[in-house]
């Protein structure tokens, strides 16, 4: 499965472009410029078990480091601070990863 299978190239395009530089990255501008918003449930985690490059069934911080080069691969990483505020913001239940529910609800929300 590409993730080309599921959204527009297009759209990811674009929604790379608008975070391109460092600590610009804005997780629900992000989904929403993706189409990733506009997908049911199932849909977004079809996503996720894309971006979960390991198959844990969770996104770490160390995932998330490379999240955007899983829409890309030439794409930037994300800073720190950047890997930190999209953990803390989907991370409901503080255990130090974002499980395919978390994930589903933080694109929802």
């Amino acid at each position: 499965m590409s993730i080309t299978d599921v959204l527009s190239a297009d759209d990811i395009a674009a929604a790379l472009q608008e975070c391109q530089d460092p600590d610009t990255f804005e997780p629900q501008k992000f989904f929403q410029t993706s189409g990733l918003s506009k997908m049911s449930a199932s849909q977004v985690k079809d996503v996720f078990r894309f971006i979960d490059n390991d198959q844990s069934g969770y996104l770490d911080e160390e995932e998330l480091k490379f999240f955007l080069q899983r829409f890309e691969s030439g794409a930037r990483e994300l800073t720190e601070s950047e890997t930190k505020s999209l953990m803390a913001a989907a991370d409901n239940d503080g255990d130090g990863k974002i499980g395919a529910d978390e994930f589903q609800e933080m694109v929802h929300s």
